[in-house]
This record gives structure tokens, C-alpha cells and sequence, in this order.
């Protein structure tokens, strides 16, 4: 599943899997499509899990409220964006209070990505 801060991200979101590429299109739907327990990739603002997804993306400023269900949980996140940071900060030590076992990566000045912890 993916979760978005805004509707407004959302439909962005939806909108560049239906036309990104024909080559590469990705099954998905939001709650507004039906059939959400049937929806390989689900998009949502809400903390719903229809679907039973295993691993939860949140983008945009998306929040967990729950960790339980989850195989993995990944926050995408400016990481030059001052606001951005505090809030994955947060995020973070709400799982880690959870006992769930966190790590993360950053991109480096050559463009790679190291984990940091």
C-alpha cells in the first residue's frame, strides 16, 4: 500500500502509474475505484489496509498511527526539507517504541545510497 499526505498527492500518484509508461504499468487502485481488498497496490490517505499489503509506503508527510501487520513499513522523505526530517524523526521513534526494528539509508554527494543505521 501506499499512504499520502494529501489527496492532493494521491491523485498525483495515481495519475503518473496510469500514464508513466505502457511498458511498465502498475495494477493499482484508491478506495474511490471499489474493490479495495482486491487491489494489488492500494493508495490511500486513510490508515486502512484492505488489501492485507505486507509492506506500507508513506510519502508526502503520511503518518503511522500502527505498525502491527506489517512485514515493512518505508517513509520517503526529503531529506533536505527541514520539516521533512523532524517529522521522520518522530515517525521513527514512534516504531521504535513499537519494537519494531528500524534502519535507514541516505544518498550520498555521489548520488548513492549508504545505510546510516
Amino acid at each position: 500500500m501506499v499512504q499520502a499526505g494529501s489527496e492532493e498527492r494521491l491523485d498525483a500518484i495515481d495519475l503518473a502509474l496510469w500514464t508513466y509508461s505502457d511498458d511498465s504499468f502498475l495494477p493499482h487502485g484508491k478506495r474511490a475505484d471499489g474493490n479495495c481488498e482486491h487491489q494489488p497496490v492500494y493508495l490511500t490517505v486513510y490508515d486502512d489496509t484492505p488489501n492485507g499489503a505486507g509492506v506500507r509506503f508513506l510519502v508526502d508527510g503520511a503518518s503511522a498511527t500502527t505498525f502491527e501487520g506489517f512485514v515493512r513499513i518505508v517513509y520517503l522523505f526529503d531529506g533536505h526539507d527541514p520539516e521533512a526530517v523532524e517529522h521522520a524523526r518522530a515517525q521513527w521513534k514512534a516504531a521504535k517504541a513499537a519494537g519494531c526494528t528500524v534502519g535507514y539509508w541516505q544518498q550520498n554527494s555521489d548520488g548513492r545510497w549508504e545505510k546510516k543505521a
